[in-house]
């Protein structure tokens, strides 16, 4: 029995690489660290592009802690905090653990800026409105 998928459609040409992606996101949700995505209000700069926030609380992680990265067209943020040594914990609640959060970027999606404050990571991005462009195919003919 084959398996059916919505891409397997005739129809859908060239998806194949998006139903692994999707495949790969369903395999790797953990919920840490929590995050936000916001859409942000148009600028008065006039610009027509999308812009998007991605905050993630990341409390106790310094800026040294953490990198950010676009891996293709994923986003890939990454913490690790290190040991902090000559340290003894009678309690130990607020665990050192590391993560490695991924976004799925559209084509065009850049990512424009982030920033760390009060234990919350913004990373802004921005997709410019594409051009359209129509393009003729010319049609051959053999006799």
């Amino acid at each position: 029995m084959t398996r059916m998928t919505p891409f397997s459609s005739p129809l859908l040409l060239g998806f194949d690489t998006m139903e692994k992606t999707l495949e790969r996101i369903a395999k790797g949700s953990e919920g840490y660290p929590p995050y936000n995505i916001e859409r942000i209000r148009a600028s008065s700069d006039g610009c027509n592009a999308e812009r998007l926030r991605i905050t993630l609380a990341v409390a106790g992680f310094g800026d040294e802690d953490l990198e950010v990265t676009t891996e293709e067209n994923q986003l890939v943020i990454r913490g690790r905090q290190s040991e902090s040594d000559g340290r003894e914990y009678l309690h130990r609640g607020i665990a050192a653990r590391q993560f490695q959060r991924m976004f799925v970027l559209a084509d065009g999606m850049q990512v424009t800026c982030a920033e760390l404050k009060n234990g919350l990571l913004s990373v802004d991005l921005i997709r410019p409105e594409p051009e359209r462009m129509v393009r003729k195919i010319n049609i051959s003919v053999r006799d």
